[in-house]
C-alpha cells in the first residue's frame, strides 16, 4: 500500500523527535514536508517540501495528515484548519487550552469525517497498557485509588513558561491517566495546591511549578496526580492503581533494568528526559495514528479525550486560585 504523506508542523523539540519518527522510524508513513519558519529542517529530516506556513502544508495534495507540534496556544486553530482541509490530524497535547476551542477542533474533525489523534503517550506505553488490560480483564477489580506522577528534570526558562502550564501541559498527562485507568468514569470534582519552589522568585509573576491534585469521579474512585519542574535525578513518570482485586504500579524512571553493585553501594542509572524514557510510547502513538489514517478507523485517543482531561486542567487551576474543590460542571458550562 502507499505511505501516508505526512506534514509535520512545528519543528521544535518535540516536533523534530516526531519528524524523525515519521522519517525514520514508522513503516506506512512518509515524511514529505515540514511547516515551519526555522531553516533548513525539512532537509535535516529528508522532507520533499519546507513550508513556512502551516496553510501551504495544509494545502498540499501530497499531504494526507499533518502533525502537530507548534506551541500550545496555536493547537486548536491549526487543528480546524487541517481538518477542514481534509487532512487526518494528530495534535501534541493541549489539544486546546479553552473548552469552546476544543469544542472547535472536535466539531471541525467530525465535520471533515478525519481522524483527530492527540498525544497523550502514556497511553502507549507497555506499563500503562499492561495496567489497562489487568482492568479490562477484570484482574484489578473496580479501581479505588489511583495516582499519577510527573517530575521533569528542570533547567527550564521561568520566563518562557504562561501561567496554569503545570496544569495545561504537564499534568494534563496525569489527568488522562487517571481517566484511562479508571474506564468508563469521569471526573466530578477537582482540588488542587500549587507552589512555586523551584522558581520562588516567580511567584508573584504566576509561576507555579509545584502541584497535587485530588480528582474525585462518578465512581467513587479518588485519583491524586502530582508534578514538578525540578527532579534532581532526572526524568521521572510513574502510576499505581489500586482496586478490588489488586495493585498495579506503573514505571519507575530507569534508564535500563541493570542495577550497579560497588563499593559504594548499588545503584542505578535514570532517564533524564522524556524522549529517552518515553521513546517507545511517542513512536507507538504516531503508528497508531498513521494506522488510523490508512484504515480510516477512529483514533485510539481523541479529542473527546483531550476535552476531558483539559476540563480537569482548568479545575484545577481554578481550585488553586479558588482555594477550594471545584466542580467539572463549574468550567465545563
Amino acid at each position: 500500500m502507499n505511505a501516508i504523506g505526512v506534514a509535520l508542523v512545528g519543528s521544535g523539540r518535540m516536533g523534530s523527535f516526531h519528524g524523525e519518527s515519521l522519517a525514520r522510524r514508522i513503516p506506512g508513513a512518509r515524511l514529505v514536508a515540514v511547516a515551519d519558519p526555522a531553516p533548513g529542517v525539512a532537509e535535516r529530516l529528508g522532507a520533499d517540501r519546507a513550508y513556512s506556513d502551516p496553510a501551504e502544508a495544509f494545502a498540499d495534495p501530497g499531504v494526507d495528515a499533518v502533525v502537530i507540534a507548534a506551541p500550545a496556544r496555536f493547537h486548536a486553530d491549526l487543528v480546524v484548519a487541517a481538518a477542514r482541509a481534509g487532512k487526518g490530524v494528530f495534535c501534541e497535547k493541549p489539544m486546546a487550552l479553552s473548552l469552546p476551542d476544543a469544542d472547535r477542533a472536535i466539531d471541525a474533525a467530525r465535520a471533515a469525517g478525519v481522524v483527530l489523534q492527540v498525544g497523550f503517550n502514556r497511553r502507549f506505553a507497555p506499563d500503562w497498557q499492561a495496567a489497562r488490560a489487568l482492568l479490562d480483564d477484570g484482574r484489578l477489580g473496580i479501581p479505588r485509588l489511583l495516582r499519577s506522577v510527573t517530575r521533569d528534570p528542570g533547567g527550564f526558562d521561568p520566563s518562557r513558561v504562561p501561567p496554569d502550564t503545570i496544569f495545561n501541559e504537564t499534568l494534563i498527562h496525569d489527568f488522562d491517566t487517571l481517566r484511562f485507568l479508571n474506564p468508563g468514569a469521569e471526573a466530578v470534582e477537582v482540588y488542587a495546591t500549587a507552589d512555586a519552589l523551584v522558581e520562588p522568585e516567580w511567584r508573584e509573576r504566576g509561576l507555579l511549578d509545584t502541584a497535587v491534585v485530588v480528582v474525585r469521579f462518578t465512581n467513587g474512585a479518588t485519583g491524586v496526580a502530582e508534578a514538578c519542574f525540578e527532579a534532581a535525578y532526572g526524568y521521572d513518570v510513574r502510576g499505581e492503581v489500586f482496586g478490588s482485586g489488586g495493585m498495579a504500579t506503573l514505571g519507575d524512571g530507569r534508564r535500563t533494568g541493570m542495577i550497579f553493585s560497588g563499593a559504594a553501594g548499588r545503584t542505578v542509572e535514570m532517564a533524564r528526559s522524556d524522549q529517552e524514557l518515553l521513546a517507545g510510547a511517542y513512536v507507538a502513538e504516531l503508528a497508531a495514528f498513521v494506522a488510523a489514517v490508512r484504515d480510516r478507523t477512529p483514533a485510539p485517543v481523541g479529542g473527546e479525550d483531550a476535552r476531558a482531561a483539559l476540563a480537569i486542567a482548568l479545575a484545577a487551576a481554578g481550585s488553586v486560585r479558588a482555594g477550594r474543590p471545584v466542580r467539572i460542571e463549574e468550567v465545563a458550562k
